[in-house]
């Protein structure tokens, strides 16, 4: 069949051949082997993007890219909506690589969006606003994600984009330990998953629900702990207990926070000191914990008192650090009690994960580098991590990068360079 005329390229319908049709809506119900049959031999800019978004699909997404690229660079003057798709699909592919520090691929997503709402797209503009949103969740900015979400108007939207602003509200609601938000958001995403007949995408609903229901984190009181889900969690930092938060190092009271993120020698002092509440710490073991030596001599000692006075001093509105006979002890000033959070894995899994929590793929030698480990003992957590699902790999050989699984992640159709009706 004669490849479509240029004038018709931009939005397959009717009058455009059957074979883009056919692929676009193969997409856009998941079934990308079947579009790839109706355009895998052609080279037009329509026919290279839909064959971008199947590849997408399939998980091979450097050639989606690449794909995606030459299509927009051969739609002409005249199809500006559909080279703002392409960018708007680039978009998803980047965030999906963590990808995630180009200003001008972010600038070119809002050109997208708004070239798509000026062409009166506004199913593909509203997947390229839920982009930029989940980009925000991806980096750890929830408070502008859930601004940004919060002004999106999903009256009349497709039901796959329904279900991909539900799930960026669970994620949100997930990130601020809201149990009860999470779990109506993910029931609303589940309906509007199975409204959409997307297998992939109710696929990623259940799993972001069996995340809701794990545990998310491990409570230490007395040297004792225990794993707790998220309800559990959120009950605790609501009631009377002064809590250090491991997870997001940081010691709560309520609404009383105080963050020691950057004060790790801090943090592992509070850390321990809540870890043998209501029992004091010996001295020695303060400074095991928090200098990470085995033999403690004057000038820790000396350094250990500098550093339990820069804790009081932080600590002062919510708690207080008393002297002992051995050693030192916690109390809360409000709180009747003292608790720690911790991530479900410490040690080295817990700091492979808290490096890669930064969106960006890493390499064995990179991760060996920064936790001064050999590439051996990385290899080994690592495995063990990607076999928990809690890690995965791109590339291979040399090239092999190691990303830490997103929440939540969820698999999309990626964006039609045509206006399909989806849904």
């Amino acid at each position: 069949m004669d490849p479509p005329d240029p004038r018709s390229r931009e939005l397959p319908d009717d009058r455009a051949p059957d074979p883009l049709r056919d692929a676009a809506r193969a997409l856009a119900s998941g079934d990308p082997l079947r579009a790839l049959k109706r355009v895998a031999l052609r080279d037009d800019a329509a026919a290279l993007a839909l064959r971008g978004i199947a590849m997408a699909q399939l998980g091979d997404l450097a050639r989606a890219d690449a794909l995606l690229a030459r299509a927009a660079r051969q739609f002409g003057p005249r199809e500006a909506a559909a080279r703002a798709r392409c960018v708007i699909a680039r978009a998803e592919i980047a965030i999906a690589t963590r990808a995630l520090g180009v200003v001008d691929r972010d600038r070119a997503l809002e050109a997208a969006v708004a070239t798509l709402e000026a062409q009166g797209d506004r199913s593909n503009a509203l997947h390229g606003r839920l982009l930029a949103i989940r980009r925000l969740l991806v980096l750890g900015r929830i408070d502008l994600a859930a601004r940004d979400l919060a002004g999106v108007a999903l009256r009349g939207a497709p039901a796959m984009l329904v279900a991909i602003a539900e799930l960026l509200a669970a994620g949100i609601a997930l990130r601020r330990v809201h149990a009860r938000e999470a779990r109506e958001a993910l029931d609303r995403a589940r309906a509007a998953a199975a409204r959409a007949g997307i297998t992939a995408l109710g696929a990623e609903v259940e799993a972001a629900a069996a995340a809701l229901a794990a545990p998310a984190a491990r409570l230490i009181t007395a040297d004792v702990a225990r794993p707790v889900l998220l309800d559990e969690v959120e009950a605790i930092l609501a009631s009377e207990t002064l809590v250090i938060d491991a997870c997001r190092r940081r010691v709560c009271d309520g609404d009383r926070i105080v963050a020691l993120a950057r004060r790790p020698v801090l943090f592992a002092l509070a850390r321990a000191l809540a870890e043998s509440w209501p029992c004091d710490v010996p001295r020695d073991v303060l400074i095991a914990r928090a200098f990470d030596v085995h033999r403690a001599n004057p000038s820790h000692r000396a350094r250990l008192r500098v550093e339990l006075g820069r804790l009081r001093h932080e600590l002062r509105e919510i708690a207080e650090i008393r002297a002992t006979t051995d050693g030192f002890a916690l109390a809360g000033r409000r709180a009747r009690r003292v608790v720690a959070l911790a991530p479900p894995i410490d040690g080295s899994g817990g700091a492979l994960l808290a490096l890669l929590g930064d969106g960006e793929a890493w390499s064995t030698p990179a991760l060996a580098l920064a936790l001064g480990q050999s590439q051996r003992t990385v290899q080994r957590a690592l495995a063990q991590l990607e076999t928990a699902g809690q890690v995965r790999a791109t590339g291979g050989a040399r090239a092999r990068r190691y990303l830490a699984a997103p929440m939540p992640e969820f698999t999309t159709t990626l964006l039609l360079p045509a206006a399909l009706p989806i849904g």
